[in-house]
């Protein structure tokens, strides 16, 4: 495996992790006093994020030698 592909699938699995941390804090119900915390663009931006990183493994492990 060459340093790109190592490069670009660490990449990727940096935006899945980004991803899963940003949706969680954009539905999250961690308020103060049982409120509902969150924020509607980060509930959205999250799962993008995530699906890129989807994206761009796959054209990593697509890609020929």
């Amino acid at each position: 495996m060459t340093g790109a592909r190592i490069l670009g699938l660490a990449v990727a699995a940096v935006m899945l992790v980004g991803g899963a941390v940003v949706t969680y804090l954009g539905l999250s119900y961690d308020g103060a006093a049982g409120e509902p915390g969150g924020d509607r663009t980060l509930g959205t931006l999250g799962p993008v994020l995530a699906g890129l990183g989807v994206a761009l493994a796959i054209v990593v492990l697509q890609r020929r030698p």
